[in-house]
């Protein structure tokens, strides 16, 4: 272990120093792509969209077998269309309170809100929409949110990411912070998130192969099937099982490096999803996904 850290110290030092510095987010971005680039020279930046499915040949023909025959998150889809086609009481429904009702829209989020100065994710959106219409807000983590986030995210397969950083202080500032929190050091195991996912990106770490951070967004809500193992050790099966948001997942990366997690949505983590969003534009929406 002391020595992955040491590897992925220095290759980070080396590898993305022009990233670490003050630089605007396009740098960030150009860094990025280019350290990537050199570091895994075969794979197109398309598929970096495919998670470790696109730098591991045995994983990838297992993961599209499951994909192509007996996705695990179909019914989950189902399940959330259903719940955002359903009326509130007002009899207004989740297309009222989105651009083009609601379809085709994830990969303009999370955006900044000029107004409140806050970044807003969908799944803050999708909140914001039913506590507007009188209805009482999802938890932020699992279940029929993460359902509904995954079905908006189904309609947008194939659109591309754009998420936009406003040249607004206080939009940078978010950013910066979010860009911040992927950097530092965190937990008794003292990991950054770029220490698995930029140097020690397609090494392995606890038996598990590192994906890129760049495409690690696309795919959620996803589907992962320790989660579902987990719903059922407890009594919970159903097809919203093994599904979870993006933030759910933030918080188990901290406890996996022995960091106190924080809450779904907090400023830190919707700041860091912010970046994280933003270093993934050019790469197809392909959610729901299934995942390790």
């Amino acid at each position: 272990m002391k020595k992955l850290i040491l590897i992925a110290a220095t290759a980070g030092i080396i590898g993305i120093a022009p990233i670490l510095a003050q630089a605007a987010p396009s740098d960030d971005l150009k860094a990025l792509r280019s350290f990537y680039q050199k570091k895994f020279p075969n794979v197109k930046f398309k598929d970096l969209k495919d998670g470790i499915y696109a730098l591991d040949a045995d994983r990838r023909e297992a993961w599209l077998e499951f994909e192509d025959f007996a996705p695990p998150y179909e019914d989950a889809i189902a399940v959330g269309k259903k719940e955002f086609n359903k009326p509130f009481k007002n009899g207004k429904s989740y297309a009222s309170c989105f651009e083009n009702g609601g379809i085709g829209i994830r990969q303009n989020y999370p955006f900044f809100d000029r107004k409140t100065g806050k970044v807003v994710t969908l799944e803050a959106a999708i909140n914001s929409c039913r506590k507007t219409n009188g209805e009482k807000p999802y938890k932020w983590k699992k279940g029929k949110m993460a359902a509904v986030s995954a079905y908006m995210g189904y309609t947008s397969r194939g659109k591309i990411i754009n998420i936009k950083i406003s040249n607004d202080p206080r939009s940078l500032a978010i950013y910066e912070k979010g860009k911040k929190f992927f950097y530092a050091k965190r937990g008794q195991l003292n990991f950054s998130c770029a220490d698995c996912h930029v140097s020690n990106a397609g090494g392995m770490v606890r038996g598990n192969l590192m994906g890129t951070a760049i495409g690690q967004v696309t795919h959620w809500p996803a589907w992962r099937k320790k989660w579902q193992k987990k719903s059922a050790a407890k009594g919970k099966t159903g097809p919203l099982a093994g599904l979870g948001t993006l933030q759910r997942r933030y918080g188990g990366c901290n406890k996996q490096v022995r960091a106190k997690p924080f809450k779904a949505q907090s400023p830190e983590y919707t700041a860091l999803e912010y970046f994280h969003q933003y270093i993934s534009n050019g790469q197809e929406v392909n959610a729901p996904g299934l995942r390790q």
